[in-house]
């Protein structure tokens, strides 16, 4: 068995696991490779063993990537984009077409959006980024943002918010993680109700704090190292 193949299983049984104590399907969890900085090869290795998802949070990145999948008439993965986003680089996303932007956090970044998409005649499926935790290092709105945000952007037509997406802090023991996780889906829950609105998907969770994230609802989980290995740094 491949190393690659061997992570790739290891993953999925604890996600398959994690979803068993929360009394979920493991169909409900969406698993991400985070594949920045790693060659196109690895891509369509993982593509190989069944994954059809990655996230890139590069722009640079992601065309040079897209670009090669292009050049080889192969099948593309579905590209998740999951880093911030400068509002000057929206024109080339929108020529990418991503399946999902995981890192909304303002009504003037979803306005951009929408303008390129329409001159480009596309669509946006996005997550709405929260900053659960209050750490100053973090991107995001603060959850007490997030329903005057989702009201403005309900207005769009080419932006369509399909979730939230958080990131906890980094901490050595996951089990500290837990009360932001448990804090972003009673969020979601609320806003739904709120709002009367759907946000079916979670993105929280990341490789060292995954298996607690599943437990408190993830429904996609971004997973780099413990997958891929470190990262080729440049």
């Amino acid at each position: 068995m491949s190393p690659l193949r061997e992570a790739l299983e290891q993953v999925r049984a604890r996600i398959a696991a994690a979803c068993r104590r929360a009394g979920r399907e493991p169909g409900e969890v969406k698993l991400l490779p985070v594949t920045k900085l790693h060659p196109v090869e690895r891509i369509v290795d993982l593509m190989a063993l069944g994954v059809t998802d990655v996230g890139e949070n590069r722009v640079q990145e992601l065309r040079d990537k897209h670009a090669w999948f292009q050049a080889r008439g192969g099948a593309q993965p579905r590209w998740h984009f999951i880093g911030s986003i400068q509002r000057n680089k929206v024109k080339y996303l929108a020529r990418i077409g991503p399946t999902m932007l995981h890192a909304i956090d303002s009504i003037a970044l979803a306005r951009e959006l929408e303008a390129q998409a329409e001159r480009h005649s596309t669509a946006f499926d996005a997550l709405l980024e929260i900053n659960v935790s209050g750490e100053t290092s973090k991107h995001g709105l603060t959850p007490g943002e997030a329903a005057s945000t989702l009201r403005g952007i309900a207005t769009l037509r080419h932006v369509r918010i399909r979730g939230l997406m958080t990131m906890a802090p980094f901490v050595d023991d996951p089990e500290e993680t837990r009360p932001v996780f448990r804090a972003m889906r009673g969020l979601r829950d609320a806003l739904q109700e709120e709002l009367d609105c759907a946000l079916p998907e979670l993105s929280m969770g990341m490789s060292n704090d995954f298996e607690v994230a599943v437990e408190e609802g993830a429904t996609i989980v971004r997973l780099g190292t413990v997958i891929l290995g470190p990262r080729v740094r440049t």
